[in-house]
């Protein structure tokens, strides 16, 4: 497991590369993107079945 210096580092990192002001943004993006990654797993073997739907017509 990633320990607090370790954490504290690559916070550092992150906030050098970003900045401050962008890191609000950025974490909004990520939880956006999860919340839509994980709304395609739930529908994923749905999308296979319409597919196979559409080939039949």
């Amino acid at each position: 497991m990633i320990g607090t210096t370790e954490a504290l580092i690559i916070g550092g990192i992150v906030v050098l590369l970003f900045g401050a002001k962008k890191l609000p943004e950025l974490a909004k993006s990520m939880g956006q993107s999860k919340a839509a990654f994980n709304e395609g797993l739930k529908e994923g073997p749905s999308l296979e079945e319409d597919e196979d739907k559409d080939d039949t017509d």
